[in-house]
């Protein structure tokens, strides 16, 4: 037997437990705080061991990109703002008159344009111009006639305003560009990353000026609070225990407290050679967690032993 198994069986007293009796570790919840982008770590307010609150800002990632994304963004909903409520308003009034002016401009130059065909068709016919003339003059009326279809219909989509379906569109882009605002809004409040819960700051795996790799860990926090027993339960047991299932679990120095299972994993595992206790045949465990009360300042690593109480 190794001499850390001998040790730790003889401080457990004996490596025989009772059918209900199992081994573990105390542990207590830690929360891995990744980073959300590639971007190089700007700041850390924080120290491995600080005692930290809900709330504190730990590390801080470059915002350089995300922040000019997000004003490119805030400009393009003031500009489609703008435009939107433009439409909406309808034609201003200087619109309107501009595009009757050019209507009556058009109207002009058709009837100088027949007027003009109707001095040279004679002539033309007679042979005192050439055939060409006329020619020109029925495809200057043809072209003054298209101007002023044109300008009516200008003038007709002033008066009556923007269609429904452009502004349907131009509502469709503002709301776009709004969600891709909102976006682009949350991504930059993630590069600083703040303490969930209240704990300890146990690692910070990088420093200042790297740039982890995205969803690498920048900081891993062990919470405050509940401290619970992470154990393995051999077959024969897990038969007989449930989520709820009352446990007594001590410490090597005597300490006790009761405390209740809250998580067995469905599949099986090698139970580790520190959680060996009696037959070792019973190799494969099942990983489970039980929820301490009035453990909360026990130290976390050490070893324990576990006793599930009879079901009533």
């Amino acid at each position: 037997m190794k001499p850390g198994v001998a040790i730790l069986c003889l401080v457990l007293v004996g490596c025989e437990p009772a059918s209900r009796d199992v081994l573990g570790t105390l542990e207590a919840d830690r929360i891995v705080l990744p980073a959300s982008a590639f971007e190089r770590i700007e700041a850390i307010a924080v120290r491995e061991g600080e005692q930290v609150v809900a709330g504190k800002l730990l590390v801080t990632l470059d915002t350089t990109t995300s922040a000019a994304q997000f004003a490119a963004l805030q400009a393009d909903i003031r500009r489609l703002t703008e435009a939107l409520g433009e439409l909406d308003a309808g034609s201003r009034p200087e619109s309107v008159r501009g595009a009757a002016a050019r209507l009556t401009q058009t109207q002009a130059r058709l009837t100088d344009a027949r007027a003009q065909l109707q001095r040279i068709a004679p002539l033309a016919k007679r042979g005192v111009l050439p055939a060409l003339d006329a020619e020109r003059a029925q495809a200057s009326v043809a072209a003054a006639r298209a101007d002023v279809d044109a300008a009516r219909a200008a003038l007709d989509e002033v008066e009556a305003g923007a269609r429904v379906q452009t502004k349907a569109q131009a509502r469709a882009a503002l709301d776009v560009a709004i969600a891709q605002a909102a976006a682009v809004r949350a991504a930059l409040d993630k590069l600083s990353v703040h303490a969930p819960r209240a704990g300890s700051i146990e690692r910070l795996p990088y420093r200042v000026g790297e740039q982890p790799p995205q969803g690498a860990p920048l900081a891993i926090l062990l919470a405050s609070g509940l401290r619970y027993a992470r154990v393995y339960v051999p077959q024969p047991l897990r038969l007989r225990i449930d989520i709820g299932s009352a446990a007594t679990v001590t410490l090597p120095d005597g300490r006790s407290a009761r405390g209740a299972l809250r998580s067995v994993r469905s599949e099986p595992v090698f139970t580790p050679y520190y959680a060996l206790a009696g037959d070792d045949a019973e190799r494969l465990s099942y990983l489970a967690e039980i929820e301490l009360q009035g453990a909360d300042d026990w130290p976390l690593g050490v070893p324990l032993r576990a006793v599930f109480e009879p079901a009533p």
